[in-house]
Formats: structure tokens, sequence, C-alpha cells
């Protein structure tokens, strides 16, 4: 697989979103774009009564912002409108009306540990370690950083965000209430993420939209709140500081 894409195929009611990027499932605007437009349709769709969300390949489930297009950010502007696009995806899986699953097989690095935190249930296999590393680089993990509070605890958050050099383990992931089951396989993985949505998707529909509603209940602000922390993260990754340290990874 050498091309980017974002896939919605539905099957026995689940509406499967599949992202994909040949350097590792990094998230270049254009693919943060397609994945809030597929998560959008697959909310509209009545075919479509749980979405799982997961990534292609059987490595990294996802590597973050795409490092090429934050290097090449030029203006405050500029990066307010690249950060947003993690702002935009997580406000979609947010308000969606239907209930997501999260697959996570592998790594996963900056915004890919907010789009864990955003599922609203999520399995992963023993490989699924996770890492903040935005702060090693001069920014920070600003506009996850509310849907990864939420799901783990700030204490949580903070040592992840603090100790920015680290993976923490799948099973210290799961005992924070990241992952809620751990995998030996993707294959394992899959047979459980399969039988869990079918299960979901023959629920009343109604209900499970009430039921998303009250596990969201008091986030209503996040549409400004996301996209204000995209804006700091936008002005921070033009500072000398945050420059300098992306250099050395050229």
């Amino acid at each position: 697989m050498n091309e980017a894409y974002v896939t919605l195929n539905i099957k026995n009611g689940v509406g499967y979103i599949e992202f994909f990027h040949p350097n590792r499932n990094s998230m270049p605007s254009d693919i943060l774009l397609k994945l809030k437009e597929a998560i959008e349709e697959a909310g509209l769709d009545d075919a479509v009564n749980v979405i799982v969300l997961k990534s292609g390949g059987d490595r990294t489930f996802c590597a973050g912002a795409s490092f090429n297009e934050v290097m090449a950010v030029k203006t405050p502007s500029e990066g307010k409108l690249f950060f947003s696009g993690f702002a935009n995806v997580i406000n979609a899986m947010r308000t969606s009306p239907k209930l997501i699953i999260g697959r996570v097989q592998g790594k996963t690095v900056g915004g890919g540990v907010g789009l864990a935190a955003a599922t609203d249930y999520c399995l992963a296999t023993k490989f699924a370690s996770i890492r903040l590393s935005e702060l090693s680089i001069g920014i920070g993990p600003f506009v996850i950083e509310p849907a990864v509070t939420r799901k783990v605890g700030l204490s949580a958050m903070s040592q992840m965000t603090m100790d920015a050099e680290t993976f923490f383990s799948a099973e210290w992931a799961k005992s924070k209430g990241l992952y809620s089951e751990l995998f030996e396989t993707t294959q394992e993985l899959d047979v459980a993420i399969t039988t869990l949505a079918e299960k979901i998707s023959t629920y009343n529909p109604e209900a499970c939209k009430q039921m998303k509603s009250v596990f969201w209940e008091g986030t209503e602000h996040w549409e400004t709140l996301l996209t204000e922390r995209a804006e700091i993260t936008g002005a921070l990754v033009l500072s000398e500081f945050t420059k300098n340290t992306l250099k050395r990874f050229r």
C-alpha cells in the first residue's frame, strides 16, 4: 500500500471507517478532512448503527500529525488551520449520533492517542503502546488534551505529557481506561471487534443515540475550546525552539 486513503464500508449495520498513510499512518490535512467527512457521513447513514474506527496496515495505528506538514507551517494561521484538522475530527466523533468503537492494532503517538481517546469504546492488541511526544519537540498535546484527560484522567495525562519520550505500554493504557480489552493478536482483536460491533448494531438506534449524548455530556464547549487549542499549537510550532528542534528530525 503506497497511497493514502480513507474508506467507509458498511456491513451488517456496522460502518467500518479505515484511514491509511504510508508514513506510519501519519495524518496530513487531507486525510484529517476525509476522516472527518467519513465520520459525519456514517453518522447520517441509516444503514449504519455503530461505527468502527481503524487504520490500515498491521503495525502502527497512527503516528500523529504529519511531520512534513508541521515543518512546512509558515504562519500562525497556517498552524491553526492544520491543527484544527485534529480538532474537527475529535468534534465529529464527539457529536456523531452513532457509538464509535476504536480498533488499535499497534503503537500510537500524539494525535493518534487523541483519536483512541475520542472513541466510545476502544479495543487494542498488547502491542498498542502510546506516547505523547509533543512537549519534547516544543509544542504540546493541547488539542487532544480534553479527550485524553476525559478518558484517562489528569494524572495519567500529565504523566504522558511530561515523560514525552517514553512509550507507555498497552497494559498501562488499559489500566488507565483508554483501552477496555487487550488481545494477543490482530486476528483475535478483529474477531472481538466484529462480534461487539454487530451485537451493538442490533440494539435500539434511538437508545444508542441517547446514550451517546449522555457519554459526552458537558463537552458542548469543545467546538470552541479545541479551536482555541489549535491556535496555541499553531503559534508554538513557529517558535525558534520548535523550529530548531524540528530541523534535527530532517
